[in-house]
């Protein structure tokens, strides 16, 4: 397998952490590639006609992305833990959306502050996407006293990757002191061979 990748993007991390949890880390070739709202990459523009990472090209050849569609692949590929059957697979990829939506937020901060000329960068703009953020690490702050110690599914792969762009990208942001039972999981997830091998690189 061919893994269009960037060592800054969350959601390339995503797919790699899940890889790592499955077994299959050593079964994908990472291709590094650079792109931007504001520049395309032809050679990934033609494996995926949105330009974005991540892309996986499967052993057969065949294109797959985002994000989501890649970890389902790798999880029925590595034989399924990381989507639960049963009542606890909602959970899992509601858990999931919502720590994407996290990162969705945080990159249109990233991108108002470092793309956006500085007369015409919108505040407000920013503010609302990081009030979003913040309203999302909310919910997780009020649930993850009620998750078992060895969770392990998308939901959290998902989390633990947006914890680590924030702290990349936005270190003031303070979300550990805001959010401290978070801090506290993420301290933990945060030292597992998975997450060590892939940690975001600026």
């Amino acid at each position: 397998m061919k893994l269009y990748y960037s060592s800054t993007s969350p959601f390339v991390r995503k797919c790699l952490v899940a890889a790592h949890e499955l077994g299959l880390a050593d079964r994908i070739e990472l291709v590094t590639v650079v792109t931007m709202p504001t520049a395309h990459n032809d050679a990934l523009m033609r494996d995926n006609p949105l330009c974005k990472l991540p892309t996986l090209i499967t052993d057969e050849g065949q294109a797959l992305y985002d994000s989501r569609v890649i970890c389902e692949y790798l999880n029925d590929l590595g034989g399924g833990r990381l989507i639960p059957a049963g009542g606890g697979k909602w959970a899992a990829l509601v858990d999931q959306s919502l720590a994407d939506g996290i990162l969705d937020a945080a990159l249109l901060m990233r991108y108002e502050v470092v793309l956006r000329p500085a007369e015409r960068q919108w505040p407000a703009w920013r503010e609302t996407q990081e009030e979003k953020a913040r309203s999302a690490l909310g919910q997780f702050e009020r649930q993850v006293a009620g998750w078992p110690a060895d969770r392990l599914d998308i939901g959290v792969i998902a989390l633990a990757s947006a914890l680590g762009y924030l702290d990349l990208r936005f270190p003031d942001m303070g979300w550990r002191d805001a959010y401290p039972g978070l801090a506290a999981w993420f301290a933990g997830f945060d030292q597992r061979p998975s997450m060590r091998a892939t940690v975001l690189k600026a």
